[in-house]
């Protein structure tokens, strides 16, 4: 008699660092997230823009969620079904009372900044703020993850 054996879920694939609110801290963020993902084997074109997303998310930590004495928090998950897979990407800070926004700015326009929640918002399926407690928010952006064909956005 043969039996095929009952698919268990994928595990959840989970990453967690809190780093120093600088400029070096928001490096390190994009690094370790970079080392991470591919050590999860998932696929260049997704941790190219999860680099990205963490790079912008980790400068608007440091920027503007700053709070002397504070870290800010890394988080990055990876559940692989129901297929396409999600990654999440959590960067956490301790200023719940400055809520990041995109910037209705024309993209012809040269600036110094202010588009970085627009890359993020092109780069990621999904994007939102949320409260963290006791003080603090978390912005979180979600990715789909489709392994052996690339997703153009």
């Amino acid at each position: 008699m043969n039996r095929t054996a009952p698919q268990l879920p994928s595990p959840t694939l989970t990453f967690r660092q809190l780093l120093s609110s600088t400029r070096r801290g928001a490096r390190l963020a994009r690094l370790l997230a970079v080392t991470e993902l591919r050590a999860w084997d998932l696929p260049p074109d997704v941790t190219e823009r999860a680099d990205l997303v963490v790079g912008e998310l980790a400068a608007n930590a440091v920027l503007h969620g700053h709070v002397p004495g504070r870290d800010f928090e890394l988080a990055l998950s990876y559940a692989p079904s129901p297929r396409p897979g999600r990654l999440r990407i959590e960067v956490s800070d301790a200023r719940g009372d400055r809520l990041p926004r995109p910037t209705d700015e024309d993209l012809g326009t040269i600036t110094t900044g202010g588009r970085g929640l627009t890359l993020v918002t092109l780069l990621a399926d999904h994007w939102e703020t949320v409260p963290r407690l006791p003080g603090g928010k978390t912005v979180v952006a979600e990715l789909s993850v489709c392994v052996g064909t690339l997703r153009v956005r």
